[in-house]
């Protein structure tokens, strides 16, 4: 049994979704992130809160192999029981999990779409990824999720540079989500956006979480978005996690100085 196998077994029968232990980042003598380790679970939604460069961007990427680790382990669990770890997988195995169990959510829209192609082709083309050939039902499916997103079905054959701000993000979600992904990676999704359209989004992001059953791990420096969608809170500071519990427990009763610090907004996040 090899060393995956292993840590795999030590987790069953109640087997996290994602269990990381000890996963290192430094970038010269600079740590972006270092002993970080948690569990997540299938259906979570568990946020990921600092203010700017406490690593936490640099762990969501380090968790989607986007950004190479230097150390420690990430055990992600596919949909057929087979464990991947995440730090040492090859490219061809991150590709195939991103394009059939993950999804990712930009925090600039523009870094997860194709500007160049109409909105019902960047839905349309997870789809083609993973097998899907026939191009009516294929149109179909981008229609029922642009209509999931709350954006006009009219609207099709427009390209996504025709749309505003909130419209290319509710676009991106639709596009990561319509595979039916496992795990759903969002990086300040509601960044940029003006407050009414911040409301509309995390309504939406919160109902399709709801409806799917999506496991979500989401970035944020804005403990009120915290709140309305984690159930589960990681406080992280100059690389490091320092408080983690329940969403409400955390922001209700922080026991660190520093989440002290975020929940009286004496910090500038």
């Amino acid at each position: 049994m090899n060393a995956i196998a292993k840590a795999a077994e030590t987790l069953s029968p109640a087997r996290p979704l994602l269990a990381v232990e000890g996963l290192e980042k430094r970038y010269g003598t600079a740590i972006a992130c270092t002993d970080v380790s948690f569990r997540m679970w299938p259906g979570e939604v568990l946020g990921i809160v600092g203010e700017s460069g406490s690593g936490k961007t640099t762990l969501l990427g380090m968790l989607s192999g986007r950004i190479e680790a230097d150390g420690g382990q990430a055990l992600y669990t596919d949909r057929a029981g087979t464990t991947h770890d995440v730090v040492t997988m090859g490219e061809a195995e991150r590709r195939r999990l991103a394009r059939e169990e993950w999804g990712i959510v930009h925090q600039n829209p523009r870094d997860g779409l194709r500007l160049d192609v109409s909105a019902g082709a960047n839905v349309g083309e997870p789809l083609m990824a993973t097998g899907a050939r026939h191009y009516g039902r294929i149109r179909d499916r981008a229609l029922d999720w642009l209509g999931r997103v709350e954006i006009d079905g009219g609207r099709i054959d427009d390209l996504p540079r025709t749309f505003s701000g909130g419209m290319q993000q509710r676009l991106q979600i639709a596009r990561n989500l319509v595979i039916g992904p496992r795990l759903v990676f969002m990086d300040e999704p509601t960044g940029g956006l003006d407050v009414s359209v911040q409301a509309r989004l995390l309504d939406l992001i919160r109902e399709l979480n709801e409806d799917l059953g999506l496991s979500v791990l989401i970035v944020t420096h804005d403990l009120a978005v915290a709140r309305l969608l984690a159930d589960r809170l990681m406080v992280m500071r100059r690389g490091r996690v320092v408080e983690q519990g329940l969403t409400d427990q955390i922001l209700d009763d922080p026991q660190h100085p520093y989440t002290q610090l975020l929940v009286s907004s004496v910090l500038q996040v």
